[in-house]
C-alpha cells in the first residue's frame, strides 16, 4: 500500500466550550437570518442556518471558534450587490472559524473587491461551500498567524473582469491548504491566487475550460513553500495568460524556503504556445515528478538553484491517452504512455510525496489505488469496466491551541479504529510516538516538546492519513 500524502495540512480546530450555544436561524424562527444573531453569538457557538435564500443579508462575525453551518442544504447568501462595511457578505474577524454548506453570491462594492468572505482573523476552515458571481470569492487579508483550509468547495464566475480580482485571493498568511475543490471560470483573474507563506494545493480540479477567460490557473506570486500534488489543471483556448502556473513572479519575498514541488498533476493546455510552469529566477528548488504536461508550450520557464525532474510526460493532448479530453475526463486509457511510467517521488524531510488520493468530480476525494508501478498524472489507470474510485471522508489532524504555551489537545477526526501520531522535528528526527484510538483526543505538554516547530503525521498501518504542524512557544 502506498503511503498517504504527508504534507502539512495546517488545521486550526474548533473549540466548543461546555456552555456553547447553538443558534437556530431561518425563516419563521426567532432569528430569521444570519445577521440577526451575528452580534449575539459568543466564543465557541454554532449558528445553524436553514437551507434557503437570504437576500441582501450581510454580517460581521467577531467571536472566536464559531461554526457557521447550513442545515438541510446550502444556506444561500444572495447579496444582490451589497456587502458589510464595504468589504464582503461575511467579514470574519474572529479566530478559528468554520464555514460549512454556505453559498455566497453577488457581492459587489465600489472598490471592486466585494467578496463572499473577507477573512481578517487567524484560522479559517471552509468546507462544502460555493462562491460565484462575486467580485472575489474569498479575500483573505495579511495575517501571518493564520492557517486557512478550504476543501470540497466550488468557486466560479468570481472577478470584476479587471485581472485584479479572482476566484479566491489569499494574502500573506502562514499557510493555505486547498484540497478537493473545483475552481473554474474566474472572470479574467486567477482561478487561485495565494501569497501564503506555505501553500498545499492537493487533489483539485482547476481550469477555465472551453469558454473561460481566467488568467493563470494557479498564481503564487511571492514564492515560499508550495506543494502541488494530484491536481487536474486545465487552461482553455480563451485564457488570458500564456502560462498556467506562476511562482514568485512578483518577487520571492515570502519568509519561507522558496521551493516548488509539483508531483503527479495532469496539466492540459488548450490555448497555444506558452509555458506550463513559470518560476522566478532565484527559486531555491523546483522538483517536478510524474506530471502530464499535455498540449503546446514549454514545460518550465525560468531557473532555480536546484532543478530535479523525473518521469514527466510531455506530449500532445491526443498523445497523452486520456479517456475523453474534450469533456475533461483525464483518466487514462490502457495504452496511455503514462501507465506505469512514474517514479516514486520519495520524501522531503519527514514527508512522503507520493499521492494517496484522486480528485473525484464533483468535489470529492477518491482513493488512489494502484497495482505495480506508479502512473504518471493525477489518476491511476483502471479499466473502464471497473468501478470509479470511491469517495472517502477527509481525515484531519487538529491541534488546539496552536501555537501552544503549556499544553495542547490533539484530535484526529474522520478515521475509524486505531492509528499512531508521530511527531518529528524540522530536521526529520522522530521525537515522539503516541497511539490514538478513533477520535479520542490526546494531550501533549510543553515539557514533552521544547519551543519550536514540529510536524505531526498520523499513520494507520503503513499509510499516512493526515499531517499537521505543531508550534510550541
Amino acid at each position: 500500500m502506498r503511503r498517504s500524502l504527508p504534507f502539512a495540512l495546517l488545521l486550526f480546530a474548533i473549540i466548543v466550550p461546555a456552555r456553547s450555544t447553538t443558534w437556530q436561524v431561518g425563516p419563521g424562527r426567532q432569528y430569521p437570518s444570519p445577521s440577526s444573531v451575528a452580534t449575539l453569538v459568543g466564543n465557541g457557538d454554532t449558528v445553524a442556518i436553514d437551507a434557503g435564500v437570504y437576500e441582501a443579508d450581510v454580517a460581521r462575525w467577531s467571536a472566536d471558534n464559531l461554526v457557521l453551518r447550513g442545515v438541510g442544504g446550502y444556506a444561500h447568501l444572495k447579496a444582490n450587490g451589497t456587502v458589510y462595511g464595504g468589504k464582503a457578505i461575511w467579514v470574519i474577524s474572529g479566530n478559528n472559524t468554520t464555514v460549512d454548506s454556505i453559498e455566497f453570491s453577488l457581492a459587489a462594492c465600489p472598490d471592486r473587491n466585494g467578496a463572499g468572505i473577507r477573512q481578517e482573523g487567524a484560522g479559517l476552515t471552509v468546507r462544502g461551500c460555493r462562491f460565484h458571481h462575486n467580485q472575489n470569492g474569498i479575500l483573505a487579508g495579511d495575517n501571518p498567524a493564520s492557517d486557512i483550509i478550504i476543501e470540497h468547495s466550488e468557486f466560479d464566475m468570481n472577478g470584476f473582469n479587471d485581472g485584479y480580482s479572482h476566484n479566491l485571493y489569499i494574502n500573506h498568511v502562514n499557510s493555505l491548504t486547498f484540497r478537493f475543490n473545483y475552481s473554474h471560470h474566474a472572470m479574467i483573474g486567477h482561478e487561485l491566487k495565494s501569497r501564503a507563506h506555505r501553500n498545499y494545493i492537493l487533489y483539485n480540479r482547476i481550469g477555465n475550460e472551453a469558454d473561460g477567460t481566467a488568467s493563470r490557473e494557479i498564481d503564487l506570486p511571492n514564492g515560499g513553500l508550495a506543494v502541488i500534488i494530484g491536481n487536474e489543471i486545465m487552461q482553455g483556448p480563451r485564457g488570458e495568460n500564456s502560462n498556467i502556473i506562476g511562482y514568485g513572479l512578483e518577487g520571492l519575498t515570502n519568509p519561507t524556503e522558496h521551493s516548488l514541488y509539483l508531483v503527479n498533476n495532469t496539466i492540459v493546455n488548450e490555448k497555444g504556445a506558452g509555458s506550463f510552469v513559470s518560476i522566478q529566477s532565484g527559486t531555491a528548488l523546483y522538483r517536478a515528478y510524474n506530471n502530464i504536461m499535455a498540449g503546446p508550450g514549454t514545460p518550465l520557464l525560468g531557473d532555480a538553484a536546484v532543478i530535479d525532474t523525473s518521469s514527466n510526460l510531455v506530449s500532445s493532448v491526443a498523445g497523452a491517452g486520456f479517456v475523453a479530453a474534450s469533456s475533461y475526463d483525464y483518466h487514462l486509457l490502457s495504452g496511455s504512455p503514462a501507465v506505469d511510467g512514474g517514479t516514486e517521488p520519495g520524501q522531503d524531510g519527514a514527508y512522503a510525496l507520493a499521492p494517496d488520493a484522486e480528485y473525484l468530480h464533483p468535489l470529492q476525494r477518491g482513493e488512489r489505488a494502484s497495482a505495480g508501478r506508479l502512473d504518471i498524472g493525477a489518476h491511476e489507470y483502471r479499466s473502464l469496466a471497473s468501478a470509479p474510485p470511491a469517495p472517502s471522508r477527509s481525515v484531519t489532524l487538529r491541534v488546539v491551541p496552536n501555537p501552544m504555551a503549556t499544553s495542547a489537545t490533539v484530535t484526529v477526526t474522520g478515521i475509524a479504529g486505531p492509528s499512531t501520531l508521530i511527531i518529528y522535528s524540522v530536521t526529520g528526527e522522530e521525537i515522539q510516538r503516541r497511539e490514538l484510538t478513533g477520535d479520542e483526543p490526546i494531550v501533549i505538554t510543553r515539557g514533552e516538546l521544547p519551543g519550536g516547530i514540529y510536524f505531526g503525521r498520523v499513520v494507520r498501518g503503513a499509510a499516512q492519513v493526515a499531517a499537521g504542524t505543531i508550534i510550541v512557544e
